[in-house]
């Protein structure tokens, strides 16, 4: 691969020779490769600013694109944080551009745990098992197997692709996304919708009834850090100020407590089509019957009924008979679109006034219609694909980056497909221990991203 390095911690890899180049070799053929490939290289993101292997996952990606005749450019926001963007000229320039975006850092993983090393990349019972393969270093694999494809025969899409390879999603994306929203948005000229990841997966009715969910908003984000300071003392002393006790029943009535139901427009629709499906009309209010039925899914659609306040992390003390004169937690929470202030609101009268909230990150809700030609798009690949396919809106319990492409006005869609086997249980490969992708869920995927690029 022919690389020059430019200012700013900017890579260019071009390579032409492989332009055009037919080698008889299809998308299909090389994505369990290019999967396995990319789960072998460790990009666990730490937090806080510590993480490894996003250059090496970039560089990656920008030789491969390279053999097929794709400039690329790879931007680090620090050192080894690295993100990689690119723009495949369509055949109408003069149309909007779209953009494919995903990232390569994962949560890290404890082998330990596991059935397979996490980063080894092990194919067994008809899956690639790996940190990443469903989150998401599987979307990455199929955009890169469908352009490497498309630059081989010389098929151009319709219009601009801009591709961005992202850094640090799992921490907030503050050294990728948005540093390249903040700092390199001349890359994103042009562009005025977006697809990532988290959407197009299936859930099995019956043999006859699959749907497909397509994300169309998610939940907003606060991470925050709670506080007590309570009196220092002897540990075999009577302490009525003690830090601990104090945050400890604060972050219990916060675990339990029940945010009431909300349902937006998307959860809505949602449950219009769900209980069409089902041929039952579904109160949400009485949601338990329901999400038995959802098998894999159900854990990330009850969290879209209602706000989330998740206790993640607790910390105090230093000494077993030392009484610390402060103890803290750490909170996971989503709030719902158009509801961040009724949450705020709850969370300070659930605690109480002796806790102290302080924000670590936060970021905006999303929600968009269910409609356009991109939508249509994505409904008629995945129908040529599996005839039993019904396209259906659905929000992210969680969030992505397309929080920071918001800010440049482009309207993003979950869109990663994925046909999946019923008894999978989706929602735990998110995070979980043994997370796996079926091979031929990453195909299928291939098939339907290759016909969508044609039809937007």
């Amino acid at each position: 691969m022919g690389a020059t390095t430019t200012s700013g911690g900017s890579v260019s890899a071009t390579n032409p020779v492989g332009q055009g180049g037919g080698t008889g070799v299809s998308g299909e053929d090389e994505v369990v490769d290019l999967c396995r490939d990319l789960i072998r290289i460790d990009t666990s993101n730490f937090g806080g600013g510590d993480a490894r292997g996003e250059r090496a996952a970039a560089e990656y990606v920008a030789e491969k694109l390279a053999e097929v005749g794709v400039e690329s450019k790879i931007i680090e926001s620090e050192r080894g944080r690295a993100s990689l963007v690119a723009r495949i000229e369509g055949e109408d320039p003069s149309r909007p551009a779209l953009l494919i975006h995903g990232h390569t850092d994962v949560v890290p993983a404890d082998a330990a745990d596991w059935t397979y090393d996490p980063f080894a990349g092990e194919i067994a019972d008809g899956c690639l098992w790996g940190r990443g393969a469903v989150d998401m270093k599987d979307m990455d694999a199929m955009t890169l197997a469908v352009i490497r494809d498309r630059m081989r025969s010389g098929r151009r899409p319709p219009r601009d692709v801009v591709l961005a390879f992202l850094a640090d999603e799992e921490a907030g994306g503050v050294f990728g996304a948005r540093h390249l929203v903040d700092h390199h948005r001349e890359h994103f000229d042009g562009v005025t919708e977006a697809i990532g990841e988290v959407g197009g997966f299936s859930f099995t009715v019956n043999d006859d009834l699959r749907l497909y969910l397509i994300e169309t908003a998610q939940k907003g984000m606060h991470w925050m850090r709670l506080e007590v300071e309570g009196t220092a003392g002897h540990g075999s002393m009577v302490n009525r100020d003690n830090a601990i006790t104090e945050l400890s029943e604060a972050v219990a009535r916060l675990g339990r407590h029940k945010f009431p139901v909300r349902v937006t427009k998307t959860v809505r629709s949602f449950l219009d089509e769900l209980g069409d499906a089902l041929g039952t009309e579904l109160d949400p209010e009485d949601m338990e019957e329901t999400l038995a039925k959802l098998g894999g899914i159900a854990r990330i659609i009850g969290a879209t009924l209602q706000n989330t306040a998740a206790p993640t992390q607790l910390n105090a003390g230093y000494k077993v008979n030392v009484i610390p004169g402060k103890a803290t937690a750490h909170v996971d929470g989503r709030f719902l679109p158009g509801h961040e202030e009724e949450f705020l609101g709850d969370l300070d009268r659930v605690l109480g006034p002796r806790v102290k909230r302080i924000s670590e990150h936060s970021d905006r809700a999303l929600e968009t219609t269910f409609d356009g030609a991109l939508v249509d798009a994505m409904q008629s690949a995945l129908k040529a694909e599996d005839r039993a396919a019904r396209a259906v809106p659905y929000m992210l319990s969680g969030g992505t980056d397309a929080k920071h492409f918001d800010d440049l006005d482009i309207r993003c869609f979950g869109f990663a497909p994925l046909k999946l086997p019923p008894e999978l249980d989706f929602a735990g490969m998110f995070h979980g221990v043994d997370e796996r992708v079926p091979l031929d869920g990453l195909k299928f995927g291939v098939r339907v991203l290759d016909r969508f690029l044609d039809q937007c």
